[in-house]
């Protein structure tokens, strides 16, 4: 029995050991054995090896931005300081695995912010104008090639406008919307019936913004993007109602910068932003905790101050997983706050002398606006122009004081209704001739068309010519051909020009839909003109270019213009100024834009007309602390803080007042007769002239060529010592000093010797150089030509008034040269001073006591004894000064300048009054004397604000 079972144990066995399920036993029980060896391994033996290796590829360290300082005035009121608010995030968190769903779920977010009135803040530097046209928010043409370089992916700007024509730098805003609209399907969605879903051009670009900002960080997704800030409570309940729609869509907490009275010092403040690539590099020089997504100073003191004012960031060690969810928070440390700045300024003096410029400048305009039309030539006399109120009337198209596009609406006024339709209407018929030149087989060469139709045809190749459309590659015309020379001369028609672009390969045709790249110039030429006709159909600048001739030829009356200021709400609604201006004629409509002009009620700023621009600096002479710096006009950076108003930036940039544009830094002019104190100096200095020695003014300096004419013409000035010469501004006088100067012991003449000598003694008093102050300042020239003409300010002298005022100041000191400053001190959050700003003294002009004594006196005559007395003599503080015109055009006003200090016996500050284009250095003074009256109390600034524009001065100052 035992034998049996034995038997059968063996006969299984054999079976067992010969089926194919034991050979695969096997082989799984191996397996098996070994996975259980190898979690042994990973697990028990090197368990923690691999859990450190995991942590590692999977910890992250997030930065918390730090608080930003306050910015305050020298008396404490606070400029600058911190809100808080609501931002909306969004964070790829891999749930929506196509761009079908992606953009499903952010045109539902797009929807929720546009009915809260939220506008997208990515990373995409394009946004929408005031017309609803797409537009490059770029600062300048290198940030928006920058730009480029990230759209398309390039390392570097040098590879856009390759040879391929892949990169192409000469884009329209509206093409990298539609390029990028394309790439993200956009034009495929479809609505929740599956119907198709057309966007409009709003909804494309906050959904392209959205997208192109998540493609930047994509390799942090693990931290949220900022896509919208400082929204209100409605909107953050709104989008938390819906957040099971918006996946990856959070809020967070944040904070915006805020500007108190922000016109009067957003050129000096200016307003942060995301930090620009040439600026982190920088940043990240002095503290590597700088990162792309930062919002920093980008412009003025928020810049200059970025490494105090910045609080230091605090950090959140994380745990992420693969798709970059945040699993474990392991470490959080907190930000601090960023010191607080004192400023140097004076807060009501900046607010009083804005307003007292603004007041100036309208006087100015109002006192030359003529009801009739003027000719400019060559011999008119530039302090002396006239302004014609059609160019009143135009500006106010010109410079969008009335909105185009509103006069288009159905809701426009009747008037609004009768200028757009007579615009409609010529609109089409220009554009008739417009092709017809274009189309002719016998064009009319440009010198031989009507003044309207030449100003159109230099419109389309300005436009054809852009750094947007680059249809015409200027820096590849040969300009010794005689196509070249042709168009310079006005010799030829825009077609002939063209066409030997065509031939000559300076007409990009990629840029064109061209049918093959073998077609004829004809075939070519035909694509160009429909390109720019189509394109002439909505562009809003040349619609202006018609305005012009249609406002000239009365056939948009300034009446209907002024009319419609009331229906657009840019004066307040007046039935019975609307009626009176409705039943009356020109003459009317004249004494009415001028009334309003001399009320402020239009500003020099919205009119854009000479003058319209200006600045003041005050200097405190024993410290060279900037005590106001003013320009006009200015802008609100609240609305370019943190994210640029596309809008606004927009209307910045296209404002003909040039609001961005500090006219006390930036504005370089020939300095003029402002200058002869200096050759005055340089004259008693090296000996040419003593002070009792006299030159005799016969009213032309004939020693060169051409003869320089003194300004009171006749039988000149005759004798005058330097006091006199610099009371009475005889360019006589200077030019024989400086004709001396030139001339050598031995009686050798030499232009580099009196040049010289000019530059010496202008370096002393700092004018080789910036003025010192902390925000963007032009680069000063000095001259480099004709000693006689540049003693008086002329030649190739070139500089800012802040750059006048340390120069004057030296003077009025005695010969104490400071670099300026606008910074008092630095407090920490809890209010200990941690620096405080000494005056910095970066030379001294050692002249005899003789010499300061004289060029003083003289200064003193000026306005005590000399032509600008009349200005003056009601002025209750004794103040010395030096007037000063330049002449740029003949067909604009001359350059009116002011520097002054005072008290006269005892000074304390300086200042200095540009004026471009203010007609006569009578105007700049008369702003100096209200800029004395106010800083010392004889004035209020309630009286300043409660007054319309001010006189202007009949007074001839001889300059």
């Amino acid at each position: 029995m035992l034998k049996d079972f034995l038997e059968v144990i063996r006969e299984t066995a054999k079976k067992i050991l010969t089926s194919r399920v034991f050979a695969l036993a096997v082989v799984f029980t191996v397996m098996f054995v070994t996975l259980i060896v190898k979690l042994f391994d990973l697990q028990i033996v090197r368990g923690q090896e691999f859990l450190d290796d995991y942590v590692q590829l999977t910890e992250r360290t997030v930065k918390t931005p730090g608080t930003r300082g306050n910015i305050y005035d020298r008396n404490g009121n606070l400029l600058a300081y911190n809100e808080a608010a609501y931002s909306v995030t969004i964070q790829n968190t891999g749930v929506y695995k196509d761009s079908a769903s992606m953009n499903a779920m952010l045109y539902r977010l797009v929807k929720i912010l546009e009915k809260h009135g939220c506008n997208v803040q990515g990373k995409l530097e394009i946004g929408m104008d005031a017309d609803g046209q797409f537009t490059y928010t770029t600062s300048s043409e290198s940030a928006r090639l920058r730009f480029l370089r990230d759209y398309y992916g390039v390392k570097s700007v040098n590879e856009l406008t390759d040879s391929s024509g892949k990169y192409p730098s000469a884009i329209t805003a509206r093409e990298a919307i539609e390029r990028k609209a394309e790439s993200y399907k956009l034009n495929e969605m479809k609505d929740e019936n599956g119907n198709p879903l057309v966007l409009n051009d709003w909804e494309k670009l906050q959904i392209v913004n959205i997208r192109y900002t998540m493609a930047l960080v994509f390799y942090k997704r693990y931290e949220p993007s900022t896509i919208t800030a400082y929204v209100d409570d409605k909107t953050v309940a709104d989008i938390m109602e819906h957040e099971d729609e918006l996946q990856g869509v959070g809020i967070e907490e944040s904070t915006i910068r805020r500007y108190n009275d922000s016109i009067y010092f957003a050129p000096i403040i200016g307003y942060t932003g995301k930090v620009q690539e040439d600026q982190l590099d920088q940043l990240q020089k002095e503290n590597p905790d700088y990162e792309a997504s930062d919002v920093v100073g980008r412009t003025g003191i928020e810049a200059s101050m970025e490494s105090e004012l910045q609080g230091k960031k605090g950090s959140r060690n994380l745990i992420v997983n693969n798709m970059g969810n945040i699993m474990q928070v392991v470490s959080e440390t907190q930000p601090t706050t960023g010191n607080d700045v004192y400023l140097t300024i004076d807060r009501d003096l900046q607010i009083g002398i804005y307003h007292l410029i603004e007041k100036q400048l309208a006087g100015i305009v109002a006192d030359r606006l003529v009801d009739h039309d003027v000719e400019i030539t060559e011999k008119t006399d530039s302090s002396k122009i006239q302004i014609p109120v059609k160019d009143a009337y135009y500006q106010l198209i010109n410079n969008n004081v009335l909105s185009l596009n509103h006069m288009a609406q159905e809701d426009a006024s009747v008037t609004e209704k009768q200028i757009y339709n007579t615009f409609m209407v010529s609109r089409q018929q220009v554009l008739e001739r417009i092709r017809y030149e274009l189309m002719s087989d016998h064009p009319t060469a440009m010198k031989d068309l009507p003044k309207d139709m030449m100003a159109y045809m230099v419109y389309i190749y300005n436009y054809l010519s852009g750094s947007t459309v680059g249809i015409i590659q200027k820096n590849k015309i040969d300009q010794n051909s005689e196509a070249y020379l042709g168009w310079k001369d006005d010799t030829i028609s825009l077609r002939d020009y063209i066409y030997a672009g065509i031939s000559d390969n300076w007409i990009d045709t990629t840029r064109l839909e061209v049918k093959s790249k073998y077609s004829s110039a004809d075939d070519i030429y035909s694509v160009l003109v429909d390109y720019v006709m189509n394109q002439l159909q909505d562009d809003t600048k040349f619609a202006k270019q018609i305005f012009r001739y249609l406002i000239n030829g009365d056939v948009i009356t300034g009446k209907q213009l002024c009319i419609a200021l009331y229906d657009q709400g840019v004066l307040p609604y007046d039935a019975q100024q609307v009626q009176l201006l409705q039943a009356n004629g020109s003459g009317y409509t004249y004494t009415f834009i001028r009334e309003k002009i001399r009320n402020i009620q239009l500003t020099p700023a919205q009119l854009a007309l000479d003058p319209c621009t200006g600045g003041v600096v005050i200097t405190d002479i024993k410290t060279g602390q900037v005590r106001a710096l003013v320009t006009y006009p200015s802008y609100d950076n609240n609305r370019l803080s943190g994210s640029v108003d596309a809008a606004y930036f927009n209307q910045l940039n296209e404002d003909l007042s040039l609001p961005l544009y500090n006219n006390a830094t930036q504005a370089k002019k020939a300095p003029g007769s402002t200058f002869k104190p200096i050759t005055a100096v340089a004259g008693l200095e090296e000996g040419v002239i003593n002070l009792y020695d006299t030159i005799v003014c016969t009213g032309e300096y004939g020693e060169v060529s051409p003869p320089i004419k003194c300004w009171i013409g006749g039988g000149g000035h005759g004798p005058l010592n330097v006091v006199g010469g610099i009371q009475n501004s005889c360019n006589y006088f200077f030019a024989e000093v400086a004709h001396r100067l030139s001339t050598d012991a031995s009686g050798n003449y030499s232009t580099e010797r009196g040049l010289n000598t000019l530059r010496k003694y202008a370096t002393m008093f700092g004018l080789d150089r910036p003025s010192g102050i902390e925000i963007s300042e032009a680069q000063p020239e000095l001259t480099t030509e004709d000693p006689e003409r540049s003693a008086m300010g002329q030649g190739t002298n070139s500089y800012t008034n802040v750059q006048l005022s340390r120069y004057v100041t030296a003077i009025a000191n005695r010969g104490t040269v400071f670099d300026l400053t606008l910074l008092d001190h630095v407090t920490d959050y809890e209010g200990n001073t941690t620096k405080t700003y000494e005056p910095k003294v970066t030379g001294h002009v050692e002249v005899a006591d003789s010499t300061w004594n004289a060029v003083k006196q003289g200064m003193r005559a000026v306005v005590s004894d000399g032509s600008a007395k009349q200005i003056f003599r009601d002025l209750p503080v004794e103040i010395a000064g030096k007037t000063g015109t330049a002449q740029e055009t003949h067909s604009r006003g001359n350059h009116a300048f002011f520097i002054s200090y005072g008290p006269y016996t005892n000074p304390e500050i300086a200042v200095t009054v540009n004026i471009p284009y203010g007609y006569s250095s009578s105007n700049a003074a008369s702003v100096a004397k209200n800029v004395y009256k106010f800083y010392y109390g004889y004035t209020t600034l309630d009286q300043i604000l409660n007054t319309g524009a001010l006189a202007v001065s009949n007074v001839k100052i001889g300059d």
